[in-house]
């Protein structure tokens, strides 16, 4: 069995005070879903406050975003080897709030996938698990293309490392017209979505498809997460808005927990 995962990303939220409650909150409730994996994904100048608060507990952490280069005159980005002084295991890869801001760039739709196929393969290399969200925009979704987008963004990350190189990350469905709307895909749209990502992957990998977390993001909340989480080829959550708040991701992990 795939052992469930529930990542919180803060996204650009937060100070110390609040993170500080934030994190009190969810540490005083963590013996409540002890079986799952848990990570947390703050602002990056918030990473030594969460090591120091997590690092006795089997809640890890890690960064919204990376840079695909190991160092040089990249302003603002973040390397994979920096993480490590903060000893993360993991990495978002790909978001659609990233993406949306490459596009913003008016970089061309092959560029943009090869970046984050850069980014995942730069993740894997240093040995930081990535995370990698694939999801539908709006428009897509609304012509029946949903299928078409997340076969492309499979076989960039396949083309690029190999489907062996999925066994050292994370897929994450985020159908974009879910994310920060209060919409969310019903438990079975959710579930055939993840069952033709691993039947893509399976055509290459079969052990490695059954083996592989997909994660499930968009408006995923405490009174929703049980019916999601306990579809078959859904094994876990990438939380946003509810990550933000301690009962209400609590409540997400023990929805994960009561899955094994």
């Amino acid at each position: 069995m795939r052992k469930p995962l529930v990542a919180g990303n803060w996204k650009m939220n937060g100070s110390s005070a609040s993170s500080k409650l934030l994190l009190d909150g969810i540490l005083a409730q963590a013996k409540t879903f002890p079986s799952i994996d848990v990570a947390l994904f703050p602002p990056a100048v918030y990473l030594p406050q969460v090591q120091q608060a997590m690092q006795h507990s089997h809640i890890r952490w890690g960064t919204q975003n990376v840079s695909s280069y190991h160092k040089g005159a990249y302003t603002g980005e973040i390397s994979a080897t920096m993480l490590h002084d903060f000893n993360c295991n993991y990495v978002l890869i790909g978001h659609s709030e990233r993406r949306c801001l490459y596009a913003e760039l008016d970089l061309d739709q092959l560029v943009l996938d090869r970046i984050i196929a850069e980014k995942y393969h730069m993740a894997i290399t240093e040995g930081l698990t990535p995370i990698v969200c694939i999801g539908e925009s709006p428009e897509e979704h609304a012509v029946g293309k949903t299928e078409d987008v997340i076969g492309r963004h499979l076989d960039i990350l396949i083309e690029h490392q190999g489907v062996k190189a999925l066994s050292q990350a994370v897929l994450a469905y985020e159908p974009v017209w879910a994310i920060g709307t209060g919409r969310t895909a019903s438990p079975e749209w959710a579930q055939e979505v993840h069952s033709f990502m691993r039947e893509r992957v399976a055509k290459h990998d079969p052990v490695i498809a059954q083996s592989l977390r997909i994660l499930y993001g968009g408006s995923v909340k405490g009174n929703n997460a049980a019916p999601l989480f306990s579809q078959p080829d859904i094994d876990g959550g990438l939380i946003g808005g509810a990550s933000l708040d301690a009962d209400e991701f609590v409540k997400i992990c023990q929805a994960a927990q009561a899955k094994i």
